[in-house]
């Protein structure tokens, strides 16, 4: 087999590397994947940029993985060139309170994709069986990379946002653009709060059916019934929480946020609540996916070579992306 070109992080805060060594041999109920697509997450970025603690030094970031079958190990059998999907989270341990309590998503000895598990910028990965899935055959691969983990963090934040008629949505990036389009099916109404003097972003929302866009510095139009929060900005709760009716529910939907600031206790008062999302479990692939085959979602992506990772990052980085970025081997 060839040598596999990946983009390697030595130290948080360093640029990626282009490197070449031999595709590692998939152990027990493991795959190697050739990968065909993986997309660019702000998850990615966190890593890359040391904001989030303690990752496996040196790893290969990403978890939105398209890939395809090459071997498998020992107890698991699926035909070569099988097309699967490889998400974040990439190990749970099944014996924690939290695994046998439906929670495998707060696993105490969980190992995520790309932080403590090499990941999918990359020309080969591989990935427990496990936490591998079938894809929406009506999206080619690029399309279909987002869905991993934008698409799947944005679906367990909507289900949190319950029945909310009037949603949201602070910081329209990959999540959101995928989040907006499930809620129009549902027959909700979509607000959407970009960074002040995105046009562009505000643009991309109406174009999507969105029923107002604008800053996030402005109020909200309506009341709110949820807001859902994808910009890793703390000073956002206290704008959500004035913006959402009482009895509403705000949504953190981000692995790592900046400081939230103090506000009064009268701006939650009302039976408000804040929450976070952290990470995802099987049954929420299972489930989101099978909607993605009846939804018509279509995913707004720009296709990046591997060896430009570090330029797709930049761009993330500065907000200089619509939609999402995904890197082709």
């Amino acid at each position: 087999m060839a040598m596999s070109r990946c983009m390697l992080l030595r130290a948080p805060g360093q640029a990626l590397q282009l490197t070449r060594r031999d595709p590692t041999a998939p152990g027990p109920g493991e795959m190697l994947l050739r990968v065909r697509a993986c997309g660019v997450c702000r998850t990615d970025l966190h890593v890359v940029d040391g904001e989030l603690p303690n990752p496996k030094l040196p790893i290969v970031p990403g978890h939105e993985i398209v890939g395809e079958v090459v071997e498998c190990g020992a107890g698991v059998s699926l035909p070569a060139g099988t097309r699967l999907g490889v998400p974040w989270l990439g190990y749970t341990c099944g014996t924690c309170r939290y695994c046998l309590n439906d929670q495998e998503n707060l696993c105490e000895r969980a190992r995520f994709t790309g932080y403590q598990l090499d990941g999918g910028y990359s020309d080969y990965v591989v990935a427990d069986a496990r936490y591998c899935f079938e894809l929406p055959e009506r999206l080619d691969d690029i399309h279909a990379a987002p869905l991993l983990c934008a698409g799947l963090i944005g679906y367990r934040c909507l289900r949190f946002a319950a029945d909310a008629r009037r949603l949201g949505l602070y910081g329209f990036g990959a999540a959101a653009h995928i989040v907006a389009q499930v809620a129009n099916w549902q027959g909700r109404e979509v607000y959407a709060f970009t960074r002040p003097g995105d046009t562009a972003a505000q643009q991309f929302a109406l174009q999507l059916g969105a029923t107002w866009a604008g800053n996030s510095t402005e109020p909200a139009p309506v009341e709110l019934d949820a807001a859902i929060l994808f910009a890793p900005v703390g000073a956002l709760v206290p704008a959500a929480l004035k913006a959402v009716r009482k009895g509403g529910v705000v949504v953190c939907g981000g692995i790592h946020m900046s400081d939230i600031p103090s506000f009064p206790y009268a701006d939650l008062w009302g039976e408000r609540v804040i929450r976070s999302v952290a990470n995802l479990t099987r049954q929420d692939a299972r489930e989101f996916l099978a909607l993605a085959r009846e939804a018509p979602i279509s995913t707004h992506v720009e296709a990046i070579p591997l060896e430009n990772a570090n330029e797709a990052l930049s761009r993330l980085r500065n907000g200089q992306l619509v939609g999402a970025a995904v890197l082709v081997p």
